[in-house]
Formats: C-alpha cells, sequence, structure tokens
C-alpha cells in the first residue's frame, strides 16, 4: 500500500478552485473583447421608466442615507432576535430553571436597543426636515 502525504486529499479542491476562478476571469475577458462599447443614442435614452437621466449615474449620497440603512439594519436584527424570544416565552422557564429569566434577559437587550434610539433621536438623523447638512 502507497501512501502519500495528507496534503494530497486537498488537490481536487485546488483544482476546482482554479477552474472555478479561471472561468470566471474567461467569461469576463471574453465579454470585454467581444462587447461593443459605443455610446450610441438609443443608449443613452430614458429606460422603461420614461425619465432622462440627469448628471453622472456615480453622484453623491448624503451621510443620512446610509445612517438610515444602518438604522434599518439595527432593527431588522431586533426582529430576528425578539421574535424567536417571543415564540419560545412560554418555555423559557423549563429551559433557563429561572422562571423570570427569559423576562429580564429580553429587558436588558430592549434596553440597549432604546439607547441606541435616543442616541438616533438626540442626534436628529431621522429628522429630514430640518437642513443640517452631512453629519
Amino acid at each position: 500500500m502507497q501512501t502519500h502525504p495528507y496534503s494530497w486529499n486537498y488537490i481536487p479542491l485546488l483544482m476546482q478552485i482554479v477552474v472555478a476562478v479561471g472561468m470566471g476571469c474567461s467569461m469576463v475577458t471574453m465579454s470585454w473583447h467581444i462587447g461593443r462599447h459605443r455610446n450610441l443614442k438609443t443608449k443613452l435614452e430614458a429606460y422603461e421608466c420614461g425619465i432622462p437621466a440627469e448628471g453622472d449615474a456615480r453622484g453623491r449620497f448624503s451621510v443620512r442615507f446610509y445612517m438610515v440603512a444602518m438604522l434599518f439594519i439595527l432593527f431588522d436584527v431586533e426582529v430576528v432576535f425578539l421574535l424567536p424570544w417571543a415564540l419560545i416565552y412560554r418555555q423559557l422557564p423549563k429551559i433557563t430553571g429561572s422562571p423570570m429569566f427569559g423576562f429580564w434577559e429580553m429587558l436588558v437587550y430592549l434596553g440597549f436597543v432604546m439607547v441606541g434610539l435616543l442616541y438616533i433621536r438626540q442626534k436628529g438623523i431621522l429628522d429630514w426636515a430640518s437642513d443640517k447638512g452631512d453629519l
């Protein structure tokens, strides 16, 4: 029985990675060489929505846009934690051994979320009517 080094077991994985990266690079390269790169009038016309394009598509967004996006993620994650807790709330005393542990645990979590919400309110991030410029 011939033995080989353990690292040889990774050769099929390495081959798969090389093939995947090679195919991806070759497709991008081929599309770049085969595709047309002409800005025609029809190419620059409004597409589907009917509103003509104005300015550069790479315009700058206000910092508020990104702050609201991060807030959405924050409160989305809050729901991810609250929903499973609410579904098993009645079984928590059996799981934890303490009748109020699950309640106090969630109260602490909601306290952290409330501190974040108060910070947001104090900074005025959601106050779109005021013109403070970028934060």
